[in-house]
């Protein structure tokens, strides 16, 4: 504030100016609280609900500056009514002169008063000044004096430009008329300081200074919003540049705004055409609520979700959404502010992944073989399910465990995955006995060759596991059967070669017999005579046991059947001291049969009836039995062995299925019975005697009574 002449306020200070001074006081007061309000309310209409900043502080700031200004005002109108009491003494003495006491007293005044309302506006931290209409500065606070960098008296005085490159003297005067008709400006003004680079960003109200009904000047106050600017203006290009979708709207759902990336993912052109759409027609289903909108009671805050949304073009795009809501001071939902992220093509490939992985997953799960993965700690990561067939565990009970942990594992599979996880072999098979959980020894074969990682490293082993169980059982049946073959061809021979000695030995041994005079050498005649007839006997039976079946079935007697058999296994029953009970039915009825396949039946039945006994005691009885019933013919064959135990009596039919110890038998032969008869229409049947030891029934159906006669 411009300093006063003493002399000048000596003459001026008369009541009826005391009292238009403080009429203008209070106009001082009001206007400037008028100022006050107007600068506040355009900073939080504008700014608030815009700006992501707390602003409380604005309030407080305003809420002190009132009560300075109350104070300034209260002890101004003190000052003025000690004036008017002054005045009046001076008046009531009218014609003396004023005293120098008074003189004194009256100057003190003055200048506390301008000292106080200078104490006053330094004591904002806006920036506060006097202008006139032409730029020359009349009073500036304290917060511009340090802008400046410049006391007081250096900037009192001086034009307004002298320190400004912005704004320019032609800025301000192109916006001077219309300031000078509404008397009041409020806005953002940038301002660069010469001699400086950084421009600074001004929230500024200026209202105009009115004297005698004409404008003189200009009362500017202006907050420094420059850290708050750059944070917009790195907010705004944050906006900009983003690659995600990012967007403001109003609970309803109507964009606001909308970033390039996110004009560019919907396939619009420019922005204006995206921010015009109605609130829906972003929507897949036009019936569904917007998508973007959220219920005015929403009072979720954050919201992270995934949603469709229709393009330009009519196709539709998933997105990841996250999304804030905004409330004004009130509490009211005002808008939304989220990012978009096209997860599309993300999601096509994990559903393309998905079905990759069903893909294989369905496809190791048809795989034939166990199929292994060990990793580098020889720890299992994967087994499919054939694994509950081949060794009777779940995939779950394999995974985490090493090779070794297993029970009975085996070290030969231990020893491939060693080879083939240290680089000795790149593909490796081993053939491995493996304990079932239900305690049976299978035959497996592994083959295991390198697991690669994404670096072309080994990561681990895979494993495919066949069971070879009954590959090599039916490998050493074939050995047998071809040695079998061969002795049936060696049978027919030997069988020749035999029967000419023994017709020489019969046609000698009768000559003999009638030149004999003696009852002693007749009766030893005689005997020789009955081992020959018995030799030629059993090898008449060797050669129809080895000749080939003749094609089609003839009705064949069982008792006839059962005679040849038990004649071709005599030496080995006596040898193991098994005595054969047997009673052969004459009157049974014939059945349609292959003779030979029901030979081999037969001698299987024995030779089982004969092992069993042999494992129970030195000797032993076997029970042969014919009957029929009705239509039917059966025999029996009943040991005195130690019986069939009852959790294998189901399985005793099985192919390879075997109780005997290894290198006794094949597990084939009651399989091969119960097949032949099948294919004769009849059945055989396993059950425990009561009194104990097995009984196996062979039943097949009897001849019609006009077949031909006997075999």
């Amino acid at each position: 504030m411009t300093e006063v002449p003493l002399g000048t306020t000596r003459r001026s200070r008369t009541p009826h100016n005391l009292e238009r001074e403080e009429s203008q006081l209070w106009r001082w007061i009001l206007l400037f609280m008028v100022l006050l309000a107007v600068g506040f309310a355009a900073l939080a209409w504008e700014r608030l609900e815009t700006l992501p900043y707390h602003l409380g502080p604005v309030a407080l700031g305003v809420l002190l500056l009132s009560m300075l200004l109350a104070v300034y005002a209260y002890g101004r109108r003190k000052e003025v009514v000690e004036l008017k009491m002054l005045l009046q003494d001076l008046q009531e003495h009218v014609g003396a002169a004023p005293s120098e006491a008074q003189l004194d007293q009256l100057s003190e005044m003055i200048a506390r008063s301008q000292r106080n309302f200078k104490e006053l506006i330094d004591s904002f931290e806006d920036a506060a000044c006097a202008l006139s209409l032409d730029g020359t500065v009349r009073t500036v606070n304290k917060s511009i004096s340090d802008l400046l960098g410049l006391p007081f008296t250096e900037i009192i005085g001086q034009k307004f430009f002298d320190f400004l490159e912005e704004p320019t003297r032609a800025n301000v005067e192109a916006g001077l008329a219309r300031f000078l008709e509404k008397k009041h400006w409020a806005g953002t003004v940038r301002v660069r300081l010469k001699n400086t680079t950084r421009p600074l960003y001004f929230d500024c109200v200026i209202n105009a200074i009115v004297k005698g009904g004409e404008v003189v000047g200009a009362s500017v106050l202006g907050r420094d919003v420059t850290g708050q600017h750059e944070k917009e203006l790195r907010f705004t290009e944050l906006f900009e540049t983003l690659q995600e979708g990012a967007y403001f709207s109003t609970p309803e759902g109507r964009l606001l705004d909308a970033n390039p990336a996110l004009v560019s993912i919907l396939g619009y052109t420019n922005k204006d055409e995206l921010l015009a759409l109605e609130p829906g027609k972003l929507n897949v289903d036009p019936a569904e609520p917007p998508v973007l909108g959220r219920a005015a009671n929403d009072r979720g805050g954050v919201r992270a979700r995934e949603i469709s949304l229709r393009k330009k073009d009519g196709a539709s795009a998933v997105f990841l959404e996250s999304s804030r809501a905004v409330w004004d001071a009130s509490g009211k939902l005002v808008r939304y502010q989220g990012t978009l992220v096209d997860v599309t093509e993300r999601r096509k490939l994990e559903r393309q992944l998905l079905q990759q992985e069903e893909f294989r997953r369905h496809l190791l799960e048809s795989f034939p073989d166990l199929i292994l993965v060990v990793d580098l700690q020889e720890q299992y990561t994967f087994a499919n399910s054939r694994v509950r067939d081949l060794l009777g565990y779940e995939p779950e009970d394999l995974l985490g465990k090493k090779i070794s942990q297993t029970e009975d594992h085996s070290p030969e599979l231990a020893a491939l995955y060693h080879d083939v996880v240290s680089g000795t072999r790149n593909f490796e098979t081993a053939e491995y006995s493996a304990r079932h959980r239900d305690g049976s020894w299978r035959t497996m074969r592994a083959s295991a060759s390198p697991l690669f990682d994404a670096d072309s490293k080994i990561g681990g082993v895979i494993v495919s596991v066949r069971d070879i169980t009954m590959e090599r059982k039916l490998e050493q049946q074939i050995v047998q059967s071809e040695r079998l073959a061969a002795m049936g061809a060696m049978i027919g021979g030997v069988a020749h070669e035999l029967n000419n000695p023994l017709t020489s030995i019969l046609g000698v041994s009768e000559l003999l017999q009638d030149s004999q005079t003696t009852d002693a050498a007749r009766k030893q005649v005689g005997i020789l005579q009955q081992q020959a007839r018995r030799a030629a006997e059993i090898v008449q039976n060797l050669t129809y046991f080895a000749r080939p079946p003749a094609p089609g079935k003839t009705p064949v007697s069982l008792g006839e059947i059962l005679e040849r058999t038990l004649n071709l296994h005599a030496y080995s029953l006596r040898k193991n001291s098994i005595t054969v009970d047997f009673l052969p039915e004459p009157s049974l009825p014939r059945v349609q049969a292959d003779p030979h396949q029901l030979m081999q039946v037969f001698l299987n039945l024995i030779l089982n009836a004969e092992q069993a006994i042999r494992e129970a005691r030195d000797r032993g009885t076997l029970r042969i039995r014919l009957g029929n019933s009705g239509e039917s013919v059966w025999a029996s064959f009943h040991d005195d062995g130690p019986g069939i135990p009852a959790d294998v009596l189901a399985s005793i039919f099985d192919p390879f299925y075997t109780t005997k110890r290894p290198g006794r038998g094949t597990g084939l032969g009651l399989s091969i019975c119960k097949a032949v008869m099948k294919e004769h229409n009849g059945t055989i049947e396993a059950a425990n005697a009561p009194g104990g030891g097995a009984v196996f029934t062979v039943t097949l159906r009897a001849a019609p009574a006009s077949s031909s006669a006997a075999y």
